[in-house]
């Protein structure tokens, strides 16, 4: 069988974002964003600034619980069609944690390119939850299958969108979200108001409301009040419940 036209690049995870913990309980895989097809060199991980605030904001959230953050650091930084470079980096992370830590509970975090990586990776066996960020998803409406969501059966869920995002179509995530519902009630999503792809507007809210779900998905911390209302609310309002300003400052939990 004829090898694909891949970089002889090797997936690797990076260092424990933070002081690594004593007892490792549970993983966040930070999956950064990439592009459609590309074979070039990824870039480097944590120039996006988004990607290196939730690392640093979900080690400190999670440090007393023993939590491990890790980046994942792509071979290339193109989905390539078919090949699904992205999806199966993050798949070989998941496999890498097993083998690190054992049986803890993992929680992928994509962003961009990352979310779609983190959606299509969610059915492996170690992971429990997904949180995609302003995922890139193909167009339903194109030749190709849309994206499948069967994988995530029995995990969390959330998708975050910023409603002026004019690099990945806020409407393509809420109709994968609409669709994976039907299958599973664990999936919920949040918009983002007037906020754009780098959701710099309201990045407080964003991180906080990442940490709130992580913190409940890996360790059963109790949901913020938000968060549960949107878990539990039908379609299609908890597939477009507003991430409220100042979330985060004065969280019932």
């Amino acid at each position: 069988m004829a090898q694909q036209a891949t970089p002889v690049r090797r997936v690797r995870l990076g260092k424990v974002v933070g002081p690594e913990p004593t007892a490792v309980s549970g993983v966040v895989l930070l999956l950064p964003g990439g592009d459609e097809t590309s074979y070039r060199r990824p870039a480097p991980l944590l120039a996006t600034s988004l990607v290196r605030a939730l690392g640093r904001r979900l080690a400190r959230a999670g440090r007393g619980e023993g939590l491990a953050v890790h980046a994942v650091h792509y071979r290339c930084r193109g989905w390539n069609g078919d090949e699904a470079a992205l999806m199966r980096d993050a798949l070989w992370a998941a496999d890498e944690v097993v083998r690190l830590y054992g049986d803890v509970p993992v929680c992928l975090v994509g962003l961009d390119m990352g979310g779609r990586a983190a959606l299509r990776a969610g059915g492996h066996e170690a992971v429990n939850s997904v949180l995609a960020i302003a995922p890139w998803l193909p167009d339903e409406d194109g030749a190709g299958s849309p994206e499948p969501v069967k994988q995530l059966a029995g995990r969390r869920v959330m998708i975050v969108h910023g409603t002026n995002d004019e690099r990945t179509d806020p409407e393509l995530s809420f109709r994968l979200a609409a669709r994976a519902k039907k299958a599973n009630r664990e999936v919920c999503r949040f918009e983002v108001h007037s906020d754009r792809h780098r959701l710099h507007q309201h990045r407080d809210e964003v991180l906080a409301l990442a940490e709130d779900f992580v913190m409940g998905a890996l360790f059963g911390a109790v949901f913020s009040r938000p968060v549960v209302d949107a878990f539990a609310a039908p379609p299609p309002l908890g597939l477009r419940m507003p991430l409220a300003s100042g979330f985060g400052k004065s969280l019932r939990r």
